[in-house]
């Protein structure tokens, strides 16, 4: 199962306002690597993606990682430390109007690119969900 989140930053992300943001994101990181299920995150400079430029917006950040399921990876974001950090998310990041979140499966071993991740996100917020991307509230929650 993997996973693309993208979020447009208050601030660059060496500012003051982007600062708790940061110093939580290595404990947030590691806390998905030894999380039941994880398999892989993308990470670029400093062992997170913060620095990936997918978008041409510099304030849209992206995160994606690929879990054995959607259980795990729910459980994870909320069962976890970081439903802390996501409940905080107003505080660093503006709202977004278009769909910011996807999920689709992937055949075991695949590591999705980010380009593929958005092309993901572009069909959901044209088309909605389907088999190609789908969100948390579908109700696929087999293995």
């Amino acid at each position: 199962m993997a996973q693309v989140n993208i979020a447009k930053m208050k601030g660059p992300i060496d500012s003051p306002i982007m600062a708790d943001f940061v110093a939580n994101l290595e404990i947030i990181n590691a806390l998905a690597e030894i999380h039941e299920g994880f398999v892989w995150r993308l990470k670029g400079e400093g062992d997170n993606a913060t620095a990936i430029k997918v978008f041409d917006d510099g304030f849209l950040i992206i995160n994606m990682s690929v879990w054995k399921n959607m259980k795990s990876l729910s459980d994870y974001v909320y069962k976890s430390m970081h439903l802390e950090i996501l409940r905080r998310k107003g505080e660093w990041f503006e709202k977004m109007d278009k769909m910011h979140f996807a999920l689709w499966q992937i055949e075991e071993c695949h590591i999705p690119t980010p380009e593929e991740a958005k092309e993901r996100l572009e069909f959901l917020q044209l088309n909605g969900e389907s088999d190609f991307a789908f969100g948390f509230k579908r109700k696929i929650w087999a293995n």
